[in-house]
């Protein structure tokens, strides 16, 4: 008994020593051939809608001419990776008598849901998006963005996401999701990255710049999203277009360099050091500007509203849209 109780007390002192020497991410985003170097010092999250590609094979077409394979479709993941459901990322929340969809979750929901794909505490995260297409890889931002609301401070995105891993011929594994409980806290929430409606409709008065992050055509008001009650932006709001955040790399989408963002922003009448909050539909898509100006330009004062227009238009707060 004594000999166990002597190494439960080697343990408890090694604890604080295993923390302190875990590996630092480079950045808020990280590529291929780090994450290959450091897979066992860290935890991996892929965030995918469709669930069952997790486990399935990656599909490949063959040109005829070259007999060169490219990918096709996304299936299996990265050795050892957990699956997060974006349909977990977000859910309802009451304010009032609205009940609100696409929402952050409360904290002991967040959490239990973290727990329940097998996080831990004390080890960095890395969010690998599909990244075949933007909006995955705002799915992965979004994630991001709610991390750090509940106190993640070791986090990144892998650039190019899981269709870049496969791409290089990097190893895949298809076994299902496995089937264990974590223990990640969340800290209460940082609101210093959230912004409400009433802060929105204030934001012109008190200097704070609007950055809508739809697609054109939504931002114009010549089509909408189903979740949104009526046509238009916020009045006064600059568009940062879902295109503008990534670029195709060899079949996947990769992240621009920081200067690229800030000339791209320069372009759009966004000015990206000042005091911002970002918007969509449902606080989907808005998590590309808030990644950029957050974490890619380090602009601490850049929010996003949760809820974004699906929230504005519900609570039957105007928008303006070519006549």
């Amino acid at each position: 008994m004594s000999r166990i109780l002597t190494n439960l007390a080697l343990l408890a002192l090694a604890a604080p020593l295993m923390a302190a020497q875990a590996v630092e991410l480079p950045g808020p985003v990280v590529d291929t051939a780090w994450l290959a170097a450091h897979l066992d010092e860290v935890q991996v999250l892929e965030v995918r809608s469709n669930f069952a590609s997790f486990a399935r094979e990656p599909a490949f077409e063959t040109d005829a001419k070259t007999g060169k394979k490219t990918l096709s479709a996304v299936g299996g993941h990265l050795p050892g990776a957990h699956l997060i459901d974006f349909k977990n990322v977000r859910g309802e929340r009451q304010a009032g008598e609205n009940k609100l969809k696409f929402m952050l979750p409360e904290r002991a929901e967040f959490q239990s849901r973290l727990r329940a794909a097998g996080v831990q505490d004390g080890l960095p995260i890395v969010l690998v998006p599909v990244g075949q297409e933007v909006g995955d890889v705002d799915e992965a931002l979004r994630l991001f963005w709610s991390l750090r609301v509940y106190g993640a401070a070791s986090l990144a995105v892998l650039d190019g996401g899981a269709a870049g891993w496969i791409g290089e011929g990097r190893p895949v594994s298809t076994a299902a999701a496995p089937a264990q409980t974590g223990n990640w806290t969340a800290s209460p929430e940082h609101n210093e990255l959230l912004a409400d409606s009433e802060t929105v409709a204030a934001a012109a008065s008190h200097g704070v710049q609007l950055v809508d992050g739809r697609p054109q055509p939504q931002y114009y008001g010549l089509n909408k999203s189903p979740a949104v009650a009526s046509f238009g932006h916020i009045d006064g709001a600059r568009n940062f277009a879902p295109e503008l955040l990534t670029r195709d790399g060899n079949g996947a989408l990769r992240f621009l360099p920081a200067r690229a963002y800030e000339a791209l922003m320069r372009t759009t009448g966004i000015d990206p050091k000042a005091d911002s909050i970002t918007y969509c539909n449902t606080g989907h898509l808005a998590s590309g500007p808030w990644f950029v100006m957050h974490e890619i330009l380090g602009n601490p004062s850049t929010r996003l509203y949760d809820g974004s227009l699906s929230r504005w238009t519900q609570e039957k707060r105007p928008l303006v849209a070519v006549q």
